[in-house]
């Protein structure tokens, strides 16, 4: 018998249920919420600027946003409650989706990232950007250089009283797409998964795994596509984003699932408590929505056709490795359980890692932290499509058997 079929998670839900408002109207609420946090960093731009500002810094750059990481809790408490912990250490055994992720993640999609954004910000719509185009970023760390001097494709020159590197505005845009490329997700497809009814202990397995062999590869592979050797890696930013994102609601979780249940018994726990927390991960998401667009309302108004040269290749980048994986997922025979969680998180990204390790190695006004805080931007609306795509394709794989992640609501 297929293993990963027996692999299941046994999740303490209630019984299937019809989609409650939230999620049946959920493409409508998205776009509300996109236009809606537009028009209040418009509105009301001091508002927004103060809450963008509420955040963890780490040698300059903002790593943690606070209003984010709270939205970010309630959207990942409700979904680490519920877990069984048992299932995991049983998900942790399945081998076929833990490696599909970490193939897909760092053989194929750093290099599929480099080549798309390649070709698009550097052929095809590099009129568009620009051809004399330049943007002004840091100097590489330790390297000391004279004006004048030539460093790959920039020239050392006296930008603002400071000694910057000119370099091709569109270089600037393909670096942080890089960055984007090498940092896979591992907190936010938690909420993909679960919104697609995947298999949360195993998408907890493959966060976690994904998250140490970050501490790994980041450094290598980002330094090699950008040509500057070892790619320096923001360990603060990384680890504390995987400490407030992650552990939180994990222990958080765990821990209150063994205290209710200790004191109120399980059926009480599945009848009321998780009944009643059922809206919460879609409402929150929702107003991570509207903070995320508002934040960057001005940058949107301002750079609208920047912002959508951007997005283009990020936009295409995320459909192949969602496509491959799902594909790969179907050709390995998983279910549909471990399939949908898997291919989300190849497709989404890390942004907080990289738009840190943008602002230190470019500076927080370069092409490359812009072009990262554009892959914030377009993921949450592009994930949220695949969410839907996966829920109207369950009938592709095989469903595991036994209790699953149905009837969220």
């Amino acid at each position: 018998m297929n293993n990963n079929k027996i692999l299941t998670t046994t999740m303490t839900t209630p019984a299937p249920k019809p989609l409650a408002f939230f999620e049946r109207y959920l493409t409508v609420w998205v776009g509300l919420c996109i236009v809606g946090g537009i028009l209040l960093g418009k509105i009301a731009p001091g508002v927004a600027k103060t809450l963008d500002g509420m955040a963890v810094y780490v040698d300059g750059a903002p790593v943690v946003s606070i209003p984010i990481a709270i939205c970010l809790f309630f959207m990942m408490y409700p979904i680490m409650v519920k877990i069984d912990f048992a299932s995991v250490v049983r998900a942790g055994r399945s081998g076929k989706p833990v490696l599909l992720t970490l193939f897909v993640n760092w053989a194929i999609k750093p290099f599929t990232m480099y080549a798309i954004a390649l070709f698009f910000l550097g052929t095809l719509l590099r009129g568009f950007i620009g051809v004399d185009a330049m943007d002004w970023v840091k100097i590489p760390f330790g390297l000391d250089l004279p004006l004048g001097a030539e460093h790959g494709a920039g020239t050392v020159v006296l930008h603002e009283g400071m000694k910057m590197l000119q370099i091709p505005l569109w270089r600037s845009y393909l670096a942080g797409c890089i960055l984007l490329g090498v940092a896979p997700c591992t907190a936010m497809v938690l909420v993909w998964g679960y919104l697609a009814r995947g298999n949360d202990a195993l998408t907890l397995v493959m966060v976690a795994i994904n998250s140490l062999t970050m501490l790994v590869l980041y450094g290598v592979l980002g330094g090699f596509l950008l040509g500057v050797g070892r790619l320096p890696v923001p360990w603060q930013a990384l680890l504390l984003s995987i400490a407030i994102y992650v552990a939180l609601p994990l222990v958080t979780g765990y821990f209150t699932r063994r205290w209710i249940i200790a004191a109120k018994g399980e059926e009480w726990f599945k009848e009321k408590f998780l009944r009643r927390l059922n809206p919460i991960p879609v409402a929150a998401l929702l107003l991570t929505l509207v903070l995320l667009f508002s934040f960057k309302g001005e940058v949107i108004a301002g750079n609208p056709l920047t912002i959508l040269w951007i997005a283009i290749p990020l936009f295409l980048q995320t459909i192949l490795i969602f496509a491959l994986t799902y594909w790969l997922a179907k050709v390995l025979k998983l279910t549909y359980e471990d399939a949908a969680p898997a291919a989300m998180i190849g497709a989404s990204n890390h942004f907080e890692v990289a738009i840190a390790t943008a602002v230190m190695l470019f500076g927080l006004s370069s092409g490359a932290a812009l072009a990262t805080v554009v892959g914030v931007l377009i993921e949450v609306p592009v994930m949220l499509m695949l969410v839907g795509f996966c829920k109207r394709t369950t009938h592709w794989f095989d469903r595991a058997p036994g209790p699953v992640e149905s009837g969220r609501n």
